[in-house]
């Protein structure tokens, strides 16, 4: 994940560059606040949908379009915001994900609809994508990166507990609020990065943009709406395709998709998020069906088998040198079908809870395998580019994944 940091803003001098005064760094805990709230706040729904449905007059099924439109907005800012970084610099980017961060949130206190508070959970997304871009350009070596890397997995955890924790003392609306807490950090990383915009001498290619975020709305609303999506996701496939063909280095560069490693790691990150957030919504369902367990007994069984599962995946990222990457891709393509297999087959409760620490470890172990993988086979001048279109892979899964469990468990 490091190799990111070749390409983007490098942090301020804290004194006049010379060759014993190295540069100035954010400490690595700002930039895991500044980056991981976004975790809890994207799975904070997970134990509150009837809660949220009821408030504004919905069916529960219909709820999960605010998970689902918040995985879709992380997915297409991230590319998106990787562009601002590299072409405005650090400050803008900042700038504008707290603006949007911010107008998310005030919509959400106050609206009555979906389609409204919708827009909020877009904006919120959005502006946490602009943060974890910026964290992540700041790390500067794999220790800093892992302390970003490991907030992702715990906070994302401890979502779903929080959020049923504060919809019951407030307002499920206070759940979705969560993420604001990154912009604490503000402060303390802009007073110590560089916040100047990087030269650019090439034009933005905002057609290729557009298309890539048609392409990926498209493929978003496939689970809920089979036929049509799939059409318009093979007409604006078809359109980036030509488009690519004719701007070979644009927002898709073709040295990229000709990548046989990067292109298999990015579908195969997809498909282990996908699992992981299908299995995060549809567990805590089927508690409630073959169990008389409380909400927040569910949502402890389930904080503490995601935390069990992120640290196995720690502990496999730290070995995963020595045992090679046959071995490890081995190791997550076995787990990975044991998760949705379990869920599937299994008649009693408790194993259920086994199936999200094995959906969690194989997400986030993949997460990290797969994009070192990604990276390290990309050109280098296409790296920075490669963690931004590996990451819209692996958001797509966030936001197949509630609208399959929708689909399986709650009858949309």
């Amino acid at each position: 994940m490091s190799l990111l940091t070749r390409h983007l803003p490098r942090t301020r001098p804290a004194a006049p560059a010379t060759a014993d005064a190295p540069p100035r760094q954010v400490p690595a805990a700002w930039l895991a606040l500044l980056a991981t709230p976004v975790a809890a706040s994207a799975n904070s729904p997970v134990l509150i949908l009837p809660d949220m449905a009821g408030s504004l007059g919905i069916r529960t099924a219909t709820a999960t379009w605010l998970v689902t439109v918040f995985a879709w907005a992380m997915a297409v800012g991230t590319p998106l915001m990787a562009a601002l970084l590299r072409r405005r610099g650090l400050g803008t980017t900042l700038r504008t994900s707290a603006t949007l961060i911010l107008a998310g949130t005030a919509v959400l206190t106050v609206a009555p609809w979906l389609p409204l508070a919708m827009a909020g959970r877009a904006a919120q997304a959005m502006g946490g994508a602009g943060l974890i871009t910026a964290a992540m350009s700041l790390a500067g070596s794999v220790r800093r990166m892992g302390v970003i890397t490991a907030g992702f997995g715990t906070l994302g955890a401890v979502g779903p507990l929080l959020g049923s924790a504060l919809a019951g003392v407030a307002s499920w609306r206070l759940s979705l609020a969560v993420g604001a807490v990154a912009l604490l950090a503000l402060p303390a990383v802009m007073r110590r990065a560089e916040l100047s915009a990087p030269r650019q001498t090439t034009p933005f290619d905002g057609r290729g943009a557009a298309l890539l975020i048609l392409t990926a709305t498209a493929l978003v609303l496939v689970p809920r709406y089979p036929l049509p999506a799939i059409a318009a996701s093979l007409l604006t496939a078809g359109l980036l395709a030509l488009h690519v063909r004719s701007h070979p280095t644009g927002f898709v560069p073709t040295a990229l998709l000709r990548t046989r490693a990067f292109v298999l790691s990015a579908l195969l990150a997809c498909a282990f998020a996908t699992s992981y957030f299908t299995l995060l919504f549809t567990v805590p369902q089927l508690l409630r069906d073959r169990t008389d367990w409380s909400t927040a007994t569910i949502g402890t069984g389930q904080l503490v088998a995601l935390l069990t599962g992120s640290a196995l995946s720690m502990l496999l990222a730290a070995t995963s040198s020595r045992l090679g990457r046959t071995k490890v891709l081995t190791l997550l393509l076995t787990v990975g079908a044991l998760a949705p297999l379990t869920a599937v087959l299994t008649p009693w409760a408790p194993p259920l809870l086994l199936v999200a620490t094995l959906a969690v470890f194989t997400t986030s172990a993949g997460q990290a395998t797969l994009a070192v993988h990604a990276t390290q086979a990309s050109p280098d001048a296409q790296r920075p580019t490669a963690i931004g279109l590996f990451n819209l892979c692996y958001q797509l899964g966030g936001a197949f994944g509630p609208a399959i469990a929708a689909l399986v468990t709650l009858g949309a």
